[in-house]
């Protein structure tokens, strides 16, 4: 690929180039500049020498920004702070927070050989039929690990504050609701109801740690021997109640209890995969963590994906963004069913409790 300026979106490629030279070791420019596609719209390219060694670039996309939207360095930070413990992360390289450069704050980090897993087909394609255990296994015991770490002993004591986590996350998306309802036109009496269900009854908070925020398959790289070769995406991430993560990335996972099933196309849809229960046991054992409240966290999760896809549909319809190719019909129902999955945590929730 060519390396003119014009035609790497986001770069200034020859002082990129040249900070890439006085600042990375071990990468020469001239590069070859490859696309990656993926990544919350970050312009994310791979990065490779006339010497064979290869690096990963990434900058917030193009054009005006939420002022949390897109956090660079906070993806070096945690990228960097995690690197000597046992998750596994890209290698940070180096970060360069002068805009001159190329107008936003970029970072180069190592290139990892692994693929993410945003489909049934991906999973198809890269994991194979006997080692889909082998790779459920490493997806939660990444997770298990992640959770296990001290944030004060590795430095992120700032990341974020770690008390109150969940009764933050449930304030600040159903504020969310409430300001699209007009835009969007569509509202949804469970959405209240369940919102305040969760705020009335948040469970004790266990010890704050690092919390990914979208902990799935499709930000796990997936290594040729079918485990977590690096967790990547890491610019929401904060500190907050891992249970809460735990119930986020189990919900990526099926379960037959389900009041409606997973799609067909579901990364986590193949043949081999184990149930979600499984994944949430083996976490259990790993951690000692008391999973006994496990439905409020999976409901709630399942709430605060109802107000996401809520506001979401709500900038469609109200023309803040291009609906082209998008079917609306579908992103609603998404809205309804995520309601209704955390409708069903709660039954199951209220069902264990003593009469």
């Amino acid at each position: 690929m060519s390396t003119s300026s014009t035609t790497i979106t986001g770069y200034e490629v020859a002082a990129v180039e040249a900070w890439i030279a006085a600042h990375v070791t071990g990468l020469t420019p001239p590069l070859r500049w490859t696309r990656l596609e993926g990544g919350h719209s970050n312009l994310t390219y791979r990065l490779d020498d006339a010497q064979g060694r290869s690096a990963v670039i990434r900058r917030p996309p193009m054009g005006e920004l939420l002022p949390k939207a897109h956090d660079m360095e906070r993806e070096w930070q945690l990228i960097s702070a995690l690197g000597p413990t046992p998750v596994p992360v890209p290698a940070a390289l180096g970060l360069c927070t002068d805009r001159s450069v190329t107008g936003a704050i970029f970072y180069v980090m190592g290139l990892i050989d692994g693929h993410p897993l945003y489909t049934s087909e991906d999973t198809l394609r890269w994991v194979p039929a006997d080692r889909r255990m082998v790779f459920a296994h490493s997806f939660i015991d990444v997770l298990a690990d992640l959770h296990t770490v001290d944030p004060d002993a590795v430095g992120l004591t700032g990341l974020g504050k770690k008390e109150g986590y969940v009764a933050r996350q449930l304030n600040a998306w159903y504020r969310s609701w409430t300001a699209s309802i007009d835009a969007a036109k569509y509202d949804d009496p469970r959405a209240h109801s369940l919102q305040k269900f969760f705020l009335e009854n948040v469970p004790e908070q266990a010890p704050g740690r690092i919390v990914h925020g979208d902990y799935g398959t499709h930000n796990c790289l997936v290594g040729p021997d079918a485990t977590v070769a690096a967790v990547v995406d890491w610019e929401i991430s904060t500190l907050g109640d891992p249970l809460a993560d735990l119930a986020y990335a189990l919900n990526w996972w099926p379960d037959p209890t389900d009041a409606i099933p997973q799609a067909d196309n579901a990364s986590t849809s193949v043949p081999g995969m184990p149930e979600r229960s499984y994944l949430a046991r083996r976490y259990g054992e790993r951690t000692g963590r008391d999973l006994s409240q496990l439905d409020y966290y999976l409901g709630f999760n399942r709430w605060k994906t109802a107000a996401i896809v809520h506001g979401v549909y709500a900038r469609y319809i109200e023309g803040k963004k291009s609906s082209a190719g998008i079917d609306l019909d579908h992103m609603r129902g998404r809205i309804g069913t995520a309601l209704t999955l955390a409708e069903q945590a709660v039954e199951r929730l209220i069902a264990r409790r003593p009469a």
